[in-house]
């Protein structure tokens, strides 16, 4: 591929729209209106990366596969970087009061530092940070 892509759209199958966008606004995250109807809303994680969170029939309209039961299956482990290791540990403990559930412990590898949970819909996501300078001490 020559041409390098601009933005990711991550799409997302949630059962219920306003308890989502509920749970994303309480850990930070915004909302792009103009992408946004009764069953859909555009998740703003930055400037190139967005999450489009679908009510389940919504989504069905855009695949033939059958929608992952995400208490059986894991379809994806969704990780986002920070600038520390205590934005790591706010935006989880955020999480957690806003309904998640834990997925894994913290896992601090020296240069890496990471911690996990299933969101409302039972997605998997990881928030991590990463020295830079330890790791190229370690390389």
């Amino acid at each position: 591929m020559n041409s390098q892509p601009k933005q990711v759209f991550i799409n997302l199958p949630i059962k219920n729209l306003q308890r989502s966008k509920a749970f994303f606004s309480e850990l930070g995250f915004r909302f792009n209106e103009q992408f946004e109807n009764e069953t859909t809303t555009c998740m703003v994680v930055n400037d190139s990366i967005f999450v489009m969170l679908l009510e389940e029939d919504r989504f069905r309209a855009f695949t033939k596969r059958e929608v992952a039961d995400t208490s059986k299956v894991a379809e994806a482990i969704l990780a986002l970087s920070l600038e520390s290791r205590e934005e790591v540990e706010a935006i989880v403990n955020r999480a957690f009061a806003a309904g998640a559930t834990p997925y894994n412990e913290p896992q601090d590898h020296g240069f890496m530092y990471g911690w996990s949970f299933t969101d409302l819909d039972g997605h998997l996501w990881e928030f991590l940070y990463m020295d830079e300078a330890a790791f190229k001490q370690q390389t």
